[in-house]
């Protein structure tokens, strides 16, 4: 009998794209679905065109039956019907922040708007409507490989604006998707030639940098990038984990250095003190009278001295001085 050989199952997992799809902060689908759908209708037109139909439909009851005129209903309902559907193809209205670029038969007729305009429906089409505010784009690079070889994560805002639409509809195919791109490609270069120190301490430089170098890669383009900033650098927690540790021993390190250097200095004073005392005995019985007086300072006190520091420092006297002044001596006891 042949051996029973056993396969395991390996499950093989796709790998996700790390990066992320090109995304505009503050931009819904809706609003993506409802800026194309005024490219061939709005509020306006639709409105005017509604009154026009009633008009006409108006008209026709009264000639109809007022004037007994029943022949001009069918032509007044036709005109209404062709001038209500020509005011809604061809009346366009754009908003103040918006420039509208228009095509006749597929060439380039010009900008229309702010406000609104006129335009022959089938002969002249909206291919785009250019928002000219500052937008900013969302731009993240994971895994990016820092000049010291650190994989880090970078999030980035690009804040740039279309100040010319012209440009930007016929230079460029999507100018949104080069723009993250651009700004994408711009991240993982600095990334690349900075330390992780660097990028962490010195994000305002590392922004100012990258968008010097996308506006002049944008700038053709009739788009300018007005500035980028780091939002976050992530490291991976092992990482983390490591400079923590590291961070902490030179903490420990600096404080173990400023203590020695604190007891050097001590020593050195140490010094220079019992030279001056060494040279002047009287100011050596002073100090070590007021060490023995900040001792007993406190009543109900002992201190048991040699009898000879009692002698020598003259306490007799002291303690018959304060004797005579009425304060409870202090009690010192000669050994």
């Amino acid at each position: 009998m042949s051996p029973l050989i056993t396969i395991p199952n390996v499950n093989i997992a796709k790998k996700e794209k790390s990066e992320k799809p090109p995304q505009e902060v503050g931009t819904t689908l809706a609003a993506v679905h409802a800026s194309d759908a005024r490219r061939y209708l709005n509020g306006v037109s639709g409105t005017a065109a509604a009154l026009i139909w009633i008009a006409g439909v108006l008209t026709a009851i009264t000639l109809g039956e007022g004037m007994r005129q029943p022949q001009a209903v069918p032509f007044v309902l036709l005109s209404a019907l062709v001038i209500g559907l020509y005011v809604m193809f061809a009346l366009k209205v754009v908003d103040q922040w918006e420039k509208a670029v228009v095509l006749r038969f597929g060439r380039y007729r010009g900008l229309r708007g702010p406000g609104p305009f006129w335009m022959i429906p089938v002969v002249d089409m909206i291919s785009h409507l250019v928002d000219q505010r500052v937008r900013a784009t969302d731009v993240t690079a994971e895994s990016a490989l820092t000049r010291d070889t650190v994989p880090v994560n970078v999030d980035a805002i690009v804040f740039w604006l279309v100040w010319d639409a012209q440009k930007a509809v016929l230079e460029v195919q999507s100018y949104f998707n080069a723009i993250f791109l651009s700004s994408q490609t711009a991240l993982r270069e600095a990334i690349g030639r900075h330390d992780l120190a660097e990028m962490i301490t010195e994000r305002e430089k590392l922004g100012q940098e990258l968008a010097k170098i996308l506006d002049e890669k944008t700038n053709p383009w009739g788009i300018t990038v007005q500035s980028v900033e780091i939002r976050d650098v992530r490291i991976p927690a092992e990482l983390e984990d490591a400079m923590s540790r590291r961070a902490q021993a030179e903490r420990e390190r600096q404080a173990r250095i400023i203590l020695g250097t604190a007891e050097t200095e001590i020593a050195q004073l140490f010094a220079k003190a019992s030279e001056l005392y060494r040279e002047n005995p009287t100011a050596m019985h002073l100090r070590a009278m007021n060490m023995l007086y900040e001792a007993i300072k406190e009543k109900g006190s002992m201190v048991i001295v040699p009898s000879s520091a009692v002698e020598t420092m003259g306490l007799g006297g002291l303690l018959g001085t304060a004797a005579v002044a009425g304060a409870a001596p202090p009690a010192v006891k000669s050994a």
